[in-house]
């Protein structure tokens, strides 16, 4: 493993803290986030049994996971920038926003058939510039008006034009209007909803993560938000009746994953914070014995690229079955994190990770 005061260089953006002393944690995090979303990519998804159960753990939360964790990381690498006469790296920010953007709707065209990510990350970290200098408490509002807010439109907008946004993902295809529609409103990861994780991580990166209490809180208030977010939903459907499948306001009691509503939000955004705190609360245990979680972790976006140019080469159209897609998960996530492992013992920063540095900076 590499010193932990090795300046990283994610391309969801650098995890180190304002003392220069990596947090293992997070990338270890990062990680669990990337398996995460290997394993709901790979699928088979809504299988029965308790084996299906555990194999959809993911969906919908690794992702959000791994979008609280760029808020985290964008408010580390601008964290100069909200001290007295502080200047945001704005270069650097657009640089990584227009090749993530960019990157993203190229790698939709694979035949993986996975909703590509990136291209919301790019808009996300472009939308934030105007909030990096901002006061905490405008940003924590700014979130809780969006988790209230955003989800109504959402329904508020199918119910106006009487058509169900069919989560078609953004690609290189579409004009302008098509685009902007699919990345803010209809596609699998709406900014419009999937705003409110990066602001949540946003503040985050401003808090002590290395203080042990606020560790603990995380994982304590993280877990009773994530269980009773979703408690509440169930409680409600159990009141008022399961929501039908055509697009109503009786969608506001979901708390699916991916449904875009405000209890599936909660919920989603309490488990990452159960899993950051977890993470950060058990450094000394991380730099032991997760060494190769926190080098795929180091390298999150160059293994999220990978999976996706493996998945399109190599193994569509499986799995067919659950065993399948637990073996094919299992061996994946095993060699991407092993390759890591290997990359990180040999250079720091990963090749993706190194792209999304300005040209000529070290």
């Amino acid at each position: 493993m590499t010193p932990a005061n090795v300046p990283a260089a994610s391309g969801f953006p650098a995890a180190s803290p304002p003392s220069g002393v990596r947090l293992t944690g997070l990338d270890a995090a990062r990680a669990l986030a990337i398996i995460g979303m290997i394993a709901v990519n790979v699928g088979p998804r809504g299988e029965p049994g308790i084996a299906g159960f555990i194999y959809d753990l993911p969906v919908g939360r690794a992702s959000i996971l791994f979008v609280v964790l760029a808020g985290v990381g964008m408010s580390f690498l601008t964290r100069s920038a909200r001290r007295p006469g502080g200047r945001l790296p704005w270069r650097t920010v657009l640089w990584r926003s227009a090749l993530l953007f960019a990157g993203g709707l190229a790698l939709q065209e694979l035949g993986h058939d996975v909703s590509v990510i990136l291209a919301v990350y790019g808009v996300l970290f472009l939308l934030s510039l105007p909030l990096l200098k901002a006061p905490t408490p405008v940003i924590a509002a700014l979130a809780g008006t969006l988790l209230a807010v955003g989800p109504v439109a959402w329904i508020g907008a199918q119910l106006a034009s009487g058509t169900a946004f069919q989560f078609a993902d953004p690609d290189l295809s579409n004009d302008a209007p098509h685009l902007l529609h699919r990345i803010f409103l209809s596609g699998s990861y709406p900014v419009l909803v999937w705003c409110v994780p990066f602001l949540v991580g946003l503040i985050l990166g401003r808090a002590p993560l290395t203080d042990r209490r606020l560790q603990k809180r995380l994982v304590v208030w993280g877990g009773v938000a994530a269980i009773g977010a979703y408690a509440l939903s169930q409680v409600l459907i159990r009141m008022l009746g399961q929501p039908g499948d055509e697009i109503g306001w009786d969608r506001l009691l979901s708390a699916v994953g991916h449904s875009q509503m405000p209890l599936w939000l909660v919920s989603s955004i309490g488990t990452a914070l159960v899993a950051l705190g977890g993470f950060l609360w058990a450094g000394n245990l991380v730099d032991r014995r997760l060494g190769m979680l926190v080098s795929a972790g180091r390298l999150s976006l160059s293994i999220y690229v990978a999976h996706l140019f493996v998945l399109a080469a190599i193994i569509r159209p499986e799995p067919h079955t659950l065993l399948r897609g637990y073996l094919i998960t299992i061996v994946l996530s095993a060699v991407l994190v092993l390759l890591a492992h290997l990359w990180v013992k040999w250079r720091p920063i990963g090749p993706l990770e190194q792209l999304m540095r300005l040209p000529g900076q070290r």
